[in-house]
């Protein structure tokens, strides 16, 4: 698995985010790190393809076989607490809707998915009524038992409590080195010790 950038860059009106990152995603575990507001969460969402850069380019591939832009969504997988859910769903509904365009990790069904989230107790009720650390720890669930060659998190423990920190930190160890993991934070706790660090405010 491979994420390469060259001379990326990201300005909003006049304020550049970051320039000139070239870098070469190519082990398993990674930290984006930096203080709040440093442009963490933008060069997330732009190596995932939801933001384009202002500059410069990145290509993917998988085995030596490239990726095409427009095919990235089917090997990615996200949270982040701005990812919305859909309130109407109840948990059942909602995990059901997500995996019917992702396949699942080690093949789980519905019910071992709600019992690895710790959600069984949730299973009829609707989104809508969840507390932020349910909705967060959700999103997580979905995200790693996602069958997809990159995982992207993004401050992934907010909201959660120290038990939930816990089931975060426990699952986050269980992902396999098959899938490429990068973690935008600047809490410790959230991302491996062993993690290659990519230091935002390097590239300011």
């Amino acid at each position: 698995m491979k994420i390469e950038a060259k001379d990326l860059s990201k300005r909003f009106n006049r304020e550049w985010i970051f320039k000139n990152l070239n870098f070469q995603f190519t082990e398993n575990r990674y930290a984006i790190v930096g203080p709040n507001g440093s442009g963490k969460s933008t060069l997330l969402q732009i190596l995932w393809g939801q933001m384009l850069p202002s500059k410069g380019e990145l290509s993917y591939s998988i085995n030596n076989t490239i990726i095409t832009a427009d095919e990235v969504f089917k090997h990615v997988a996200i949270a982040t607490p701005y990812l919305e859910l859909i309130d109407e769903f109840t948990l059942t509904e909602m995990v059901d809707f997500h995996f019917h365009f992702k396949k699942p990790r080690h093949q789980k069904n519905t019910q071992e998915l709600l019992e690895l989230f710790e959600l069984s107790h949730a299973h009829d009720k609707t989104i809508a009524n969840f507390s932020s650390g349910m909705r967060q720890r959700l999103k997580l669930g979905l995200a790693f038992y996602s069958q997809t060659e990159f995982l992207f998190l993004d401050e992934p423990t907010t909201n959660l409590d120290k038990k939930a920190i816990a089931w975060y930190q426990q699952h986050l160890a269980g992902i396999s080195a098959e899938t490429m993991v990068i973690i935008a934070s600047n809490q410790e706790h959230e991302y491996p010790a062993t993690a290659v660090k990519l230091d935002i405010l390097d590239y300011k």
